[in-house]
This record gives structure tokens, C-alpha cells and sequence, in this order.
């Protein structure tokens, strides 16, 4: 393992992860407020103090900034012990879009933009979101027909648009908005409550323990001043690319842990219920189901954790990121779905919370990129490059 510590340091880490989610973050979650933002904010903010106090911080963020700095690999196993519970990422600080704006702004950000958004993002004391996709005919899977606008005046920007599914826009303080400017696609950082930047609704979706929604905004005549661009004017495809394959990755070993507790309460519930005069451990439908989740969770582990590894090199993960992200959402939900039907009634309710389990992970097989695109992105590189299969 490439490690940023000596291994027994790491093992005591994650020994002090695995007993903080089972014995704090799990008891929290209150199946019966689910669907209540406002509640799941704030349990999750006073959770974030215990965790803070365990010193468990953000772990990409370098140590002197308050963060774990730990390795891509290392991430693989401390992402699955916080992704067991709905309420660990967000309480970790390695939730979207949080974490993918920490991991972009960390590489991108001005002296100021650090100051003024990177350093409280990362200390919990401001919330962000990526406002990118916006409704038809505008960027959805396809970035290149972004719609927003950002031109450039003597004192700054103003901005022109129409964004949503934001995630995280319902609460958050300050959004990166993608537009284009006369020099390209570009990034740039706008407060909420700037004038112009009026959050229209929350998208109602499936996800239950949703902290920040997924907003409609509306961007009309918006002003900011020249500071508020990221990085270099028309790198903003390039920076998006950048922020997106961290965050599918993290994606990957969050849902494993989820994944992999819907199937830990299915073989409990197997071990103890009886049909047919013995328990349905013992039936081989049920020992097929199990079977193969345990063999979806192995090869998943293992491609995330490859791909981990070259991150860590600084080699190109495009192409491996995305067959990961592809077997990786396609696995997960094959896991807790068949965790649902060894439920049988019991695990469609709310009673248990594979049925949220469900939900949580189905949206992530459209999340930073469809199956669909992606296996056309992988053929089109394998055939344009005579990639080797």
C-alpha cells in the first residue's frame, strides 16, 4: 500500500474510523427523518466535532491545512469505512460536491481564493457546490453545449444562466460556475447572495439523507469582480475533467461501504428468518445472491484500489477511471438489490435501511457521467488508440 504513514499508524486510524461509525455516526441516523435536509445538516454538523475531536479530518487535504493527507490508496480503505453510513462522508468531509471542490480548488485556487472559500471549506464552516449541468438544450452529459455565459467588463464578470441539479446548492455558500467566456469554457466563483444568483427550488429526488439538495439556479446579470476567476480563462473543460475523475473514484469507495453494509444486514436477516422450515441462509437461491455480491465487492475493491494506485503515481486515469466508475455503480446496485430481495417485504420498507441503501446508490449510475457515455468514451479510445483489451 502506498502509504503517508507507517503502517501502524494507519491500521490505528482506521481502527478509530471503523469504532467512531459504528458507535456514533450509525446510531444517528434516524430512518424516520430521512427525508429531512434540515435535520440530516444538523446531526451531521455536531457529528463533525466528534469527529474533529477523534482527529478523523478531511483525508486528502494536506495535515497543516487540517486534513488526514492521506494517499489515494489509503483512501480506498478509509472511504469504505466512512461510505458504511449515510452520514459519514458528509460528517468526514469527503461528501460531494465538497470533497471534488477541496481536491480542485486545492490545485487552482488564487492566495485569496484559498483564504476566503478553501480554508473554511475545509474546516466545515462554509459549504460550495459545482454549478455545471443545466436543463435542455444546455451541458448535460455533453459539456460542450454549455449555455452560461460570463462576459467580461471593466470591473469583472457578469454572468448570464440557468443551472440545475446543482447538488449541494440548497445550502451552499458559494458556487464554481462553469460558462463561457470569450476565451473558452472558464470557472468562476460566485457568494451566494451576490444579485443576480437566485436559487429557484430544490429538485426533488430519490436520495434519502440528501444534506445539501440538488438546486435550480438561476444566474441573471450576475456581477463579480476579477477575482473570481479559477485558474486560467478557457481551462474550464480541462479543470472539470481534473475535478471529475477524484470524485467518481471517491464515489466508487464510498458506495463499497454502503454497498457492502446492505448486504451485511441481508445475511444477518438470512441467518435468522425461516422459510420453508429451514433459514434462508440455507437456500441456494439466497447463497447464489450472496455469493455473488461477495465477488461484486472484491472485483469492485480491486479495480478502485488499481486505479487508486496510479493516481498516486500521477499517471492518466481517464480511461481506467471510467471503466471503474462503470463496473463499479453497476456493481454496487447489483449488491443492494439483491440485498433488498433477501429482505423480501421487510427490505423494500423503511423498517431497514436497504431500501434507502437502494436509492442512495441508483443515481450514481447516472452521476458524473451515464454507463452509457462512458462505454462509448472507453470503445472510442480502445479503437481510436488499439488499446489492448
Amino acid at each position: 500500500m502506498s502509504l503517508t504513514r507507517p503502517a501502524g499508524e494507519f491500521a490505528a486510524l482506521l481502527d478509530n474510523l471503523r469504532d467512531f461509525i459504528d458507535n456514533e455516526v450509525i446510531p444517528c441516523e434516524d430512518l424516520a427523518n430521512a427525508h429531512d435536509g434540515e435535520a440530516t445538516q444538523r446531526i451531521a454538523a455536531a457529528l463533525q466535532v466528534s469527529a474533529k475531536a477523534r482527529g478523523l479530518g478531511a483525508p486528502r487535504m494536506a495535515i497543516p491545512e487540517g486534513g488526514l493527507g492521506l494517499s489515494w490508496e489509503e483512501c480506498c480503505a478509509f472511504l469504505e469505512q466512512a461510505g458504511r453510513s449515510f452520514l459519514g462522508p458528509v460528517t468526514l468531509q469527503c461528501a460531494p460536491p465538497g470533497q471534488p471542490d477541496v481536491a480542485a480548488l486545492d490545485k487552482l485556487a488564487s492566495p485569496a481564493q484559498r483564504q476566503r472559500y478553501l480554508a473554511p471549506l475545509v474546516r466545515g464552516d462554509k459549504r460550495s457546490c459545482f454549478a455545471m449541468t443545466e436543463p435542455a438544450p444546455g451541458a448535460g452529459s455533453d459539456p460542450r453545449m454549455l449555455a452560461t455565459t460570463a462576459r467580461r467588463v471593466d470591473d469583472g464578470w457578469v454572468i448570464d444562466g440557468h443551472k440545475w441539479f446543482i447538488t449541494g446548492g440548497m445550502r451552499a455558500d458559494f458556487a464554481i460556475v462553469v460558462a463561457r467566456t470569450d476565451g473558452g469554457v472558464s470557472w468562476l466563483i460566485v457568494d451566494k447572495g451576490t444579485p443576480g444568483f437566485e436559487v429557484v427550488r430544490d429538485v426533488p429526488t430519490m436520495e434519502p439523507f440528501d444534506t445539501g439538495g440538488h438546486a435550480e439556479i438561476i444566474f441573471r446579470n450576475c456581477k463579480v469582480g476579477p477575482d473570481a476567476l479559477v485558474g486560467e480563462e478557457g481551462k474550464g473543460l480541462d479543470y472539470a475533467q481534473l475535478r471529475l475523475e477524484g470524485a467518481r473514484l471517491f464515489h466508487c469507495m464510498r458506495f463499497i461501504g454502503l454497498a457492502s453494509r446492505a448486504m451485511t444486514i441481508a445475511q444477518e436477516y438470512a441467518g435468522r428468518r425461516e422459510s420453508n422450515g429451514v433459514r434462508l441462509a440455507e437456500h441456494q437461491m439466497v447463497q447464489s445472491m450472496v455469493a455473488d455480491a461477495h465477488i461484486d465487492l472484491y472485483a469492485a475493491r480491486l479495480m478502485t484500489l488499481d486505479v487508486a494506485r496510479m493516481l498516486d503515481a500521477g499517471q492518466s486515469i481517464r480511461h481506467h477511471s471510467s471503466m471503474a466508475k462503470v463496473f463499479v455503480s453497476e456493481a454496487v446496485n447489483r449488491v443492494a438489490d439483491s440485498a433488498v430481495q433477501i429482505c423480501g417485504a421487510l427490505g423494500v420498507s423503511e423498517d431497514l435501511p436497504v431500501s434507502m441503501i437502494l436509492r442512495v446508490l441508483r443515481p450514481f449510475r447516472i452521476y458524473d457521467g451515464a454507463s452509457e457515455v462512458h462505454r462509448s468514451a472507453i470503445a472510442k479510445r480502445a479503437l481510436r488508440h488499439g488499446l489492448s483489451a
